[in-house]
């Protein structure tokens, strides 16, 4: 218990503090008490004579200051730069105008040593540290401070940097950091421990034991006996550097999730001789965290590096350590806490061992109010604490605590006291209850963040480095369907979205569907002929599959093939719930796309297919319709057949074949074959006809599949008609050809012919591009056989090449200067015409 009453003596005043320095007492040599107040001015103070000896007026607000007790140098951190002031020269001006009051001295730029503008110093021994904090990193630099014979100039030594963390969690910018420095304490080496313990005379050096000086900084720094700097940062960090070994680095001991205000150490057993035990750092909002050496366990054995976490009331103005307290102000009131786990002996029972860990949540009030700044306590010979403070009204004041004497046992509070100290209690529980509540919430939310992360970035590896777009896991198919609404056909696309992979497509996640025509009409050509659109969606599990529908062409249209181009987007803004302009500055838009695959719809996909009879009504109502349509149809025909092609006029119809080979039909549609008698013979022949074509028309050609509508009702004629997307009547004719070798002795080549034919050059093109982009496919999955010498058509292929150097020579003397447009159109389409009549047999 603590016997009577704490004593407040004040020395002097020196005006109400200002907010653009640090308020700062520092016992220097002797007596010499240095003061700011937060102003341009440190007030040299002796503590033996009780008055004010002089007056340093520097360019700018003060920050920190450090005393060389060697040297007698005096270093001062401005938000200017560092200035060097000699000790020995202000003694020398006080004691000459002793009689005139206290000497002022102005410190010009003469004094600079570094010109940059730091938050704090430390000196240990002849290195100078400085902490600083630039735009993207924390600075701690080592100089060489200058000797007293030579010219005022610090040397970089070296530099070390430290990434600041993101600006949410940055901390307090006017927040001060906090340097100590921290020798290792070994017993049996009594002239390194003596000259490590003059070191330590201030309040930034501490001995720490051996045990825990190895624990917390590593083997290599205790064997060299290395002072380990320790860095208190606005963000919370607590971090260290070895000075003496090479290739140092700072690394992060700690973090207290808030503004450190103080660091340093005490004894945690009242046995603990020759180094602290106890590694102390305090939060601004009243955080503790003790450092100590634990008992590893049976198990393991040795001891691990022990950190205890409590919560004191804040707001913590600031600290300082004697050997078993820690003394703090809150602004209100100065409090003390006990850190002194009591005697290690056997007699020590496990209540006071509970009692020591309860007091760490009940600081106790000594009464003393508006202190802002603290020094180092001192203790007399009869145990009597005495504390330098600065008061917030400029006041320094000199503060004594009683002797603290320990009855037998756990000591008796007052009932009042009791009470004060249940409801501290109460409150610290409630606060660390409640905090742990909101941790355990954003702590589940980031886990959930990251879980769904990952979950992204697998979709994107599964997406980037699959080879075939076929081989995706997540792909894209159609189905096209023509639908009819307000008395307008159009043609609609129903794209599903499937998931095969083993992971979820959650929020953030966009279908984007590009739909672009191949070919444009010129009046579309003006305008942008590509349209976008785009289907959000909010999950999508494996299995699971996501249906879409959106137009692709009107009635008449005849911008055919389309492609269709799927991809999927992330959107990070719309997966973090519109806060990803705040948490991620740097993200310009926000969303990356990662492609699916490509479709096709082609003149196939759009056919709707009607019946003959159907068919024969159009053609004949047409022709009914208008006398001159029959008259001019007979003379084109007659026409014709005179000139053989040759003339003029443009043929009625036109016409476009792809041949076959039966056996490959086989192969790849996998037909059955037949007895080889006549009636078997016909039946296979209408088999392969019929088969050829319901693939045609059924198939899924590239991930599309067509829904035909009219007179659709099952293929079982070899001949089918339809109309086209421009509203034209086609008719596909399928039959078996023989084609026999000239040769004898040779067999005959069976194959099947496919005929369209229509009195649109626009759909027969296209119909015929689409079934030869079927018959590629076809090709591609078919097994390759090599193709007997005998079943080349040696002559076919002669008369082919032959025809090809005809049509060349139509072709370059159409291309001629001398030939009008006109006539050039007509030999070109009568190349054509030729091209498409005598196709090459696919085998």
């Amino acid at each position: 218990m603590m016997e009577g009453r704490c004593a407040a003596e004040s020395w002097a005043e020196f005006g109400c503090l200002l907010k653009s320095g640090t308020p700062l007492v520092r016992c220097g040599l002797g007596t010499d008490v240095f003061i700011s107040t937060g102003s341009e001015e440190i007030f040299v103070f002796t503590a033996l004579k009780r008055n004010l000896k002089a007056v340093l007026q520097l360019p700018s607000p003060v920050r920190d200051l450090v005393v060389s007790n060697g040297t007698q140098l005096l270093f001062v951190a401005c938000s200017s730069g560092i200035y060097c002031v000699n000790l020995q020269l202000l003694l020398h001006s006080a004691s000459t105008d002793a009689g005139s009051g206290p000497a002022e001295l102005k410190i010009s730029s003469e004094f600079l040593v570094v010109a940059d503008g730091v938050s704090s110093l430390l000196l240990v021994g002849s290195v100078l540290l400085t902490l600083c904090q630039t735009d993207s990193s924390w600075l701690l630099t080592l100089y060489k401070t200058p000797e007293q014979s030579q010219s005022n100039h610090c040397d970089v030594l070296s530099s070390f940097f430290l990434p600041l963390v993101s600006p949410s969690v940055q901390g307090d910018a006017e927040s001060k950091s906090v340097l100590i420095c921290v020798y290792f304490s070994d017993m049996t080496q009594s002239s390194s421990c003596a000259a490590a313990s003059d070191a330590c005379s201030s309040g930034s050096h501490f001995l720490l034991q051996a045990v825990l000086f190895k624990l917390l900084f590593g083997v290599e720094a205790a064997l060299s006996k290395s002072p380990v700097i320790l860095c208190g940062l606005p963000d919370g960090r607590l971090c260290f550097l070895p000075m003496r070994l090479p290739g140092s680095r700072l690394r992060i001991l700690h973090s207290l999730e808030q503004p450190v205000v103080f660091i340093g150490a005490s004894a945690v057993m009242e046995t603990d001789a020759g180094g602290a035990g106890c590694l102390i750092a305090l939060g601004k909002q009243g955080r503790v965290v003790l450092i100590k050496a634990d008992r590893a366990g049976s198990e393991r054995g040795g001891s691990i590096a022990g950190f205890t976490e409590r919560c004191v009331p804040g707001p913590v103005e600031c600290a300082c350590v004697s050997k078993c307290y820690l003394y703090y102000s809150t602004g209100s009131d100065l409090l003390m806490l006990g850190l002194s786990e009591g005697s290690a002996g056997k007699g020590q029972d496990e209540g006071a061992s509970r009692w020591s860990d309860a007091a760490l949540y009940r600081p106790v009030s000594l009464n003393v109010s508006g202190v802002i700044a603290l020094d180092q306590p001192t203790c007399s010979a009869a145990g009597e604490v005495q504390l330098l403070s600065l008061s917030v009204r400029g006041r320094l004041q000199k503060i004594s605590l009683p002797v603290r004497k320990q009855e037998e046992g756990m000591s008796k509070l007052p009932s009042s006291q009791v009470g004060r100290s249940v409801g501290d209690l109460l409150s610290a529980i409630g606060d660390v209850c409640e905090r742990a509540s909101v941790l355990k919430t954003v702590i589940k939310s980031k886990n959930q963040i990251l879980k769904q992360l990952n979950q992204v970035v697998n979709i994107s590896f599964l997406l980037t480095d699959s080879a075939k777009t076929e081989d995706r896991l997540i792909r894209c198919n159609a189905l096209v369907r023509w639908s009819r609404l307000l008395q307008k056909d159009s043609l609609g696309l129903t794209c599903i979205l499937e998931n095969l992979s083993p992971y979820v497509l959650e929020r953030g996640w966009t279908l984007s569907i590009m739909v672009l025509p191949l070919s444009c009409s010129p009046k579309a050509r003006e305008e942008t002929c590509s349209a976008n659109f785009s289907f959000p969606f909010r999950r999508l599990c494996p299995g699971e599959s996501l249906e879409v529908s959106l137009p692709v062409a009107a009635a008449g249209d005849a911008s055919f093939p389309v492609t269709v181009t799927c991809s999927l987007i992330f959107s990070v803004w719309s997966f973090l719930g519109g806060d990803g302009s705040t948490t991620f500055p740097d993200l310009h838009n926000g969303c990356f796309s990662l492609p699916l695959n490509t479709l096709t719809v082609d003149w196939l996909h759009a056919l709707r297919v009607i019946s003959p009879t159907s068919a024969q009504k159009t053609v004949t109502s047409h022709s009914g319709s208008n006398p001159a349509d029959i008259i001019q149809a007979f003379i084109s025909s007659h026409q014709n057949r005179v000139r053989g092609g040759d003339g003029a006029s443009r043929p009625h119809q036109y016409y476009a074949c792809v041949r076959v080979s039966s056996e490959l039909l086989r192969d790849a549609l996998r037909l059955q074959r037949h007895d080889s008698d006549s009636n078997g013979s016909k039946l296979a022949s209408q088999s392969s006809c019929v088969s050829l074509l319901e693939w045609l028309l059924s198939a899924g050609c590239g991930g599309v599949k067509m829904g035909h509508s009219g007179d659709q009702t099952g293929i079982s004629s070899s001949v089918v008609c339809g109309h086209a997307p421009n509203k034209a009547t086609v008719k596909l004719t399928a039959k078996e050809v023989n084609l026999e070798e000239e040769s004898p002795g040779k067999e005959s080549l069976v194959s099947v012919e496919v005929q369209v034919e229509s009195s649109s050059v626009a759909a027969v093109c296209g119909l015929h591009h689409a079934m030869l982009r079927r018959i590629q496919m076809l090709l591609q999955k078919a097994p390759q056989k090599a193709c007997s010498f005998s079943e080349v058509q040696i002559s076919a292929l002669r008369r082919t090449l032959q025809q090809a150097e005809s049509q060349q020579g139509q072709i370059s003397e159409a291309l001629s200067v001398a030939m009008s447009p006109g006539q050039t159109h007509q030999i070109l389409l009568r190349v054509y015409q030729q091209l498409r009549d005598s196709p090459v047999l696919i085998v």
